[in-house]
């Protein structure tokens, strides 16, 4: 029986992308769901695909920017369901903007969304997995989670932060039968470019040429779900680009070398 069936399980930034898909796949095993983001049509769009009794999918719009809303939300999903097995910290926005082009308060919106927006969400439902005394949170950073690259200063900045939150948080709560797995994907084909934010706030509204070429969202979620199944603590998905990471931790002088050519996109 899959260790996902009849579990309650929280996606962020479930109406598109890698979100939408774990929505797919976690469905089909049988997963109880709550599906937010900040589109509440495109999550009932996710929910009418997927082959679930509305009793067991909980659509809860909300923006990661305002984190003030966190413990309420929890509340119902709390007063719904009962419990909260799985949390998919996955929602995000990204970057493509020079650091010098980057206005502060888009390097704050961006350490907003995908920091502490993450933040307030996890210790709004942590106690109750503390009580529970079982739990799982997943949270998706990226490959520049582990290095810096071109027009990605704030959004690089907001994943190495959660790098350091999470493996700090894991160690203080591993007495407590809750788990923590950090995902690291390289180019996934998705809308990460499209969506992602310049220097003055616009839409950048163009897909990166080497993130069209991407794994599939399809196969970073069962990637994904293999490393819950097998308990892991960090997982990198993608093709060459997540050489990247060995790389840079045993060679970076050559490393650098090698980054400085790549396309700025």
């Amino acid at each position: 029986m899959s260790i996902f069936k009849n579990k309650v399980i929280w996606i962020t930034g479930a109406s598109s992308g890698i979100g939408e898909t774990l929505a797919k796949e976690l469905a089909a095993e049988g997963a109880k769901l709550i599906l937010s983001s900040r589109r509440s049509d495109e999550l009932e769009r996710v929910k009418k695909a997927l082959k679930s009794a509305d009793s067991e999918i909980l659509i809860l719009p909300f923006d990661l920017a305002d984190a003030s809303k966190t413990d309420a939300l929890t509340k119902l999903v709390i007063d719904k369901f009962g419990r909260i097995d799985f949390l998919i910290n996955n929602g995000g926005i990204s970057q493509r903007s020079l650091t010098k082009d980057t206005s502060i308060a888009i390097d704050r919106k961006v350490m907003e969304v995908n920091f502490f927006g993450t933040v307030a969400l996890t210790k709004s439902v942590l106690p109750f997995m503390l009580k529970q005394k079982s739990g799982h949170i997943i949270v998706v950073s990226s490959i520049v989670g582990k290095f810096g690259f071109y027009l990605r200063s704030a959004y690089s900045a907001s994943k190495h932060a959660l790098h350091g939150f999470f493996d700090s948080l894991r160690l203080e709560i591993y007495k407590d039968n809750v788990n923590i797995l950090i995902v690291c994907p390289g180019k996934i084909r998705t809308n990460i470019s499209v969506n992602a934010i310049t220097g003055d706030g616009s839409t950048h509204n163009k897909m990166d040429e080497s993130t069209d070429k991407g794994l599939s969202p399809e196969e970073c979620v069962r990637q994904i779900l293999n490393g819950i199944r097998n308990n892991k603590e960090e997982l990198y998905i993608g093709g060459n680009d997540i050489n990247a990471i060995w790389l840079k931790r045993f060679f970076p002088k050559l490393f650098s070398k090698i980054i400085r050519k790549q396309k700025a996109e």
